[in-house]
């Protein structure tokens, strides 16, 4: 996928893909329903992305989120169902012609594991090191703030190792509250899944491209009741999807998808049973 916005390239960069459990993805949505877009395997998790995006203008290379990386023991890839065989996150960025020294900036939509893992890697003598060693990073300081002390719902999917390093070096900045990080790049701030979410948009004026992450994390997720039991507080997810999916079908905007496993960017059409994403 490639998408020009105003002074920018976007570019998918797939960092590889992983599963989890489906009913833990669909919340109170049986699974006869959910089960007919998103077929689970025999230990009921489905298939998902690792996506990230590339924005390249104004002489700078931001991606957006770096996926899980790949400083995980053998367990925790079972459980995961981790894949790194086709694509990793240094793969795809030599693809697309970067070396790791050659990002300026990573915004970190969240702290999740699934999101940040990417931006810190490990030596063979098991070392941690910033992935991206010129980049700046920037999360919101209240998603720091719950990554240090998550509760025990969440616990496991914050994990120190993959922003800490960052913080050692100076590396990480940040932000606190909505606004334009860079120009055409606003960053709009959610609170269901968990608390201060960042996602970008880009845009032009009259083109935009938002940047989903785990407010909708598949197609699927555009129907209001479809919310993750990861999600911390759903009625918020709601209500976040409520106000904004009629915006982005009102406005005409694209949709990136981190997690769909078939789609990277959809738009919306709507539907006698509401709206429908569709591949662009």
């Amino acid at each position: 996928m490639n998408l020009i916005i105003g002074p920018y390239t976007l570019t998918s960069i797939e960092t590889g893909t992983f599963a989890l459990d489906g009913g833990a993805m669909f919340g109170v949505v049986p699974k006869n329903l959910w089960s007919k877009t998103n077929e689970p395997d025999e230990m009921n998790r489905i298939p998902m992305a690792l996506r990230a995006l590339l924005v390249q203008g104004n002489g700078k290379n931001i991606l957006i989120d770096s996926g899980m990386g790949e400083k995980y023991d053998e367990k925790t890839k079972k459980i995961y169902k981790l894949d790194n065989s086709k694509f990793t996150l240094l793969a795809s960025l030599r693809e697309a012609g970067l070396k790791p020294e050659d990002i300026t900036d990573v915004i970190q939509t969240h702290l999740h594991f699934d999101h940040c893992g990417g931006s810190v890697s490990l030596t063979d003598d098991g070392k941690l090191y910033p992935t991206f060693p010129n980049a700046k990073h920037y999360v919101q300081k209240e998603n720091l703030v719950w990554a240090r002390k998550p509760t025990d719902k969440d616990r496991a999917s914050y994990l120190k190792n993959d922003w800490e390093p960052l913080v050692a070096e100076g590396m990480l900045e940040e932000i606190d509250g909505p606004g334009e990080i860079f120009p055409g790049i606003h960053l709009h701030i959610f609170n269901g899944h968990t608390r201060a979410q960042q996602l970008p948009q880009i845009t032009d004026g009259t083109k935009s491209l938002f940047y989903c992450a785990d407010l909708v994390p598949t197609k699927a997720h555009i129907n209001f009741p479809y919310i993750m039991g990861y999600d911390n507080y759903p009625l918020t997810t709601l209500e976040e999807k409520k106000k904004y999916v009629p915006k982005f079908y009102e406005e005409n905007w694209q949709l990136f998808l981190e997690h769909d496993p078939f789609d990277a960017v959809v738009k919306l059409e709507q539907t006698e049973r509401g709206f429908k994403a569709i591949p662009v």
